[in-house]
């Protein structure tokens, strides 16, 4: 038997392994909505509208991942409003402006196709809104194995059906306690988690 045992075996190549990433749906129409409607009783003053570039790091920061922020944009009427666009691409936000064929809600539309479309993919899910059409969506996301679903909104405005989900895995965090997305105290009345309570900012 000859000595020579050939050349020694190559090593193996280097696998590669793409970071997970966290996916934040931003339902603009639906946040700036409940903001005006619900929480200030009337239009919100420019000071008064979410930091988007705040909402961005807290969604990077939640589950310690890279972020890819989509904000969708109802655009039905032809127009789109170029300044906020260009900020929110100044910010790293990827502007989705959708057009409607008929009456449907078209950005409802559009995060729905989007959270169907994260379905068989890896990566975690935070959803900006409070809408309730997006339940199915949810529930079929937290079936996956190990991945995490979030809910970001104002918690006393959140659909009921969304905080059954809790149980499930769903984590609703709030756009002013938790994410800090607005600069000025926004005059609401709700249940505030002690560890939460920060008396400086009644003061």
């Amino acid at each position: 038997m000859s000595d020579f045992a050939g050349p020694p075996p190559a090593d193996a190549p280097d696998v590669l392994v793409t970071p997970r990433k966290t996916y934040l749906l931003v339902d603009g129409e639906n946040i700036d909505a409940t903001l005006g409607m619900n929480v200030l009783g009337r239009r919100p003053n420019p000071e008064e509208r979410p930091r988007w570039d705040r909402i961005t790091g807290f969604a990077q920061k939640v589950w310690g991942q890279e972020v890819v922020p989509l904000f969708f944009l109802n655009a039905t009427s032809g127009q789109m409003p170029m300044p906020f666009v260009q900020a929110l691409l100044a910010m790293g936000y990827r502007p989705i402006p959708l057009a409607a064929n008929g009456t449907e809600k078209v950005v409802d539309v559009g995060i729905q196709r989007t959270l169907d479309a994260l379905a068989p993919r890896d990566g975690d899910v935070l959803l900006a809104s409070h809408d309730g059409d997006f339940l199915p969506q949810i529930e079929t996301l937290l079936a996956g194995e190990d991945r995490k679903v979030g809910l970001l909104a104002f918690r006393e405005f959140v659909n009921a059906q969304f905080t059954q989900l809790t149980e499930r895995g769903l984590e609703v965090f709030d756009l002013e306690g938790d994410a800090d997305a607005f600069t000025t105290l926004l005059p609401r009345v709700r249940i505030i988690p002690i560890d939460e309570f920060d008396p400086l900012r009644y003061l």
